[in-house]
């Protein structure tokens, strides 16, 4: 049974993050019917997948001669780290950046029955097919190029992560801004009266309308972030200018039957409230803007529970398709 130093484990996971993100992009670029640079990080590898591969290697380490128990063990180890990874991931940043809930039998949408029993074959196909010849190629690096090269990769590895980290966190800081906008408008419509389904259908139609407009790359999507600002600046205005008119008028004594002393108090309140998280996306510089488009496109299939609505909205600004 072969044993390896610890930076030919390095080599590993390094190598089958590579083959897992060619096989991701290819996957999700036909699928998507455009290139897409598949993965959380930057850089050609996906983590899971070298993760998955070395997690496969060590499950069947005494087992590799029988195919029936690497199929096995190596669905079951792969199976349990994607689960961890995808809660981990979701705790952290409220996106789920895969998300099997439209598959049968899944599990919160982490893991289902079908990429599970897929981690089976791809682990019989890993230490049947894939992995000697991968291991013949490592075994004949000497011992001190393999260490300088697994320290290279790890450290540009670390670097790339640490700068995917801090943008995910900063998506998620936008999704929480655009949600809290978005509640505390209907609030205030709900407050004054408004038609909340009327006022949706303005924006949506001038939203469209300002889609219209064709140009290309990051230009394309910068005009569209413009756009979007202006939109929710003039919704604001509209906004203010209803509330101003509003609280001239006489200040209802009742409401439902509650006392309502301090009415003009809570709306000047919300209307802070709003302006405040609509100064902050508008202080947003474009570089964040696109930062934060690239993670997306990275990461079509994209959900989160708790901000449904905003990465719904995020999504359509960046492709284009309001």
């Amino acid at each position: 049974m072969q044993t390896y130093y610890f930076p030919q484990w390095i080599l590993f996971f390094f190598i089958y993050s590579f083959v897992g993100w060619i096989w991701e992009c290819c996957y999700v670029s036909v699928k998507e019917r455009r290139l897409v640079n598949r993965g959380f990080m930057h850089g050609p590898f996906l983590p899971l997948y070298g993760s998955g591969a070395v997690a496969v290697l060590v499950c069947t380490i005494a087992v590799r001669d029988d195919a029936v128990l690497v199929f096995c063990m190596g669905m079951a180890g792969a199976t349990i780290l994607e689960y961890i990874t995808g809660a981990v991931m979701e705790r952290l940043f409220r996106v789920k950046y895969w998300d099997y809930s439209r598959q049968k039998f899944n599990l919160k949408g982490y893991i289902c029955l079908m990429a599970s029993l897929c981690w089976g074959c791809f682990s019989v196909l890993l230490v049947k097919v894939i992995h000697p010849p991968v291991e013949r190629a490592v075994l004949m690096i000497p011992d001190g190029a393999a260490t300088a090269a697994a320290c290279i990769l790890s450290a540009g590895a670390m670097a790339d992560f640490a700068l995917s980290f801090r943008e995910a966190l900063d998506m998620k800081q936008l999704l929480a801004q655009l949600e809290r906008s978005k509640t505390q408008i209907h609030r205030l419509q709900a407050k004054l009266k408004l038609t909340a389904a009327g006022a949706a259908e303005d924006f949506g139609f001038r939203a469209r309308k300002t889609a219209e407009r064709k140009l290309s790359g990051k230009a394309d999507y910068l005009e569209r972030v413009k756009s979007a600002k202006q939109l929710l600046g003039r919704q604001m205005e509209e906004l203010s200018a209803k509330i101003e008119s509003v609280m001239k008028g006489s200040v209802p004594q009742r409401s439902n039957g509650i006392p309502t002393e301090n009415w003009r108090q809570e709306l000047t309140e919300i209307r802070e409230s709003i302006l405040r998280e609509f100064q902050k996306l508008k202080d947003r510089s474009d570089r964040r803007y696109l930062r934060i488009a690239g993670l997306l496109r990275r990461n079509p299939a994209a959900a989160s529970e708790k901000f449904k609505e905003a990465l719904e909205e995020l999504k359509k600004i960046i492709n284009g398709k309001q």
